[in-house]
């Protein structure tokens, strides 16, 4: 709802906010005016064996967990994002639609892509999941060379007091 602010004043803020490279959510309440400015910071590394539209989708989906991105917050349009990444609009789509598939983003007909409202217990249970696997990998392997669980333990702990070598 646009209130007593002229259409003028919203056309040129939007206007900043794209020279500036800068995604907003204008909130209009009444008479204020709320500007959010986000900046996704997506770094694609040719060398990385996943595909950019997985880099993209993981790094996406990072910024919404750690809070980065918040609930309703605009993603830039698929076109800008190919354009600033130099990437295929098809590679952008891919990762996008990936995300809207895993409920991290809600995409609207003609308006964009949003984040969606998000199940922090089922993030963390789909985590927590994973986390289970690569324990499985670790306990298989280190019983392939024969590794105790003692020897295990140290290994994580050494990990986690950053001082493993």
């Amino acid at each position: 709802h646009v209130g007593k602010l002229s259409f003028l004043k919203i056309k040129i803020l939007k206007i900043l906010l794209q020279k500036s490279n800068c995604y907003g959510t204008i909130i209009t309440v009444s008479t204020q005016l709320t500007v959010r400015c986000l900046k996704m910071n997506i770094q694609i590394n040719n060398s990385s064996d996943d595909p950019i539209y997985l880099q993209i989708k993981n790094q996406i989906k990072s910024q919404i967990i750690s809070g980065d991105l918040q609930v309703g917050d605009k993603l830039p349009s698929i076109r800008f994002m190919a354009k600033e990444l130099r990437i295929s609009m098809i590679t952008a789509k891919r990762a996008f639609d990936e995300l809207e598939a895993e409920g991290f983003i809600d995409s609207v007909q003609g308006k964009g892509n949003f984040v969606a409202r998000q199940n922090k217990e089922l993030i963390r249970e789909e985590y927590l999941k994973k986390i289970e696997e690569k324990i499985q990998d670790i306990i298989e392997f280190s019983d392939i060379i024969g590794l105790s669980n003692k020897e295990i333990m140290q290994m994580i702990k050494s990990f986690l007091e950053g001082s493993y070598e």
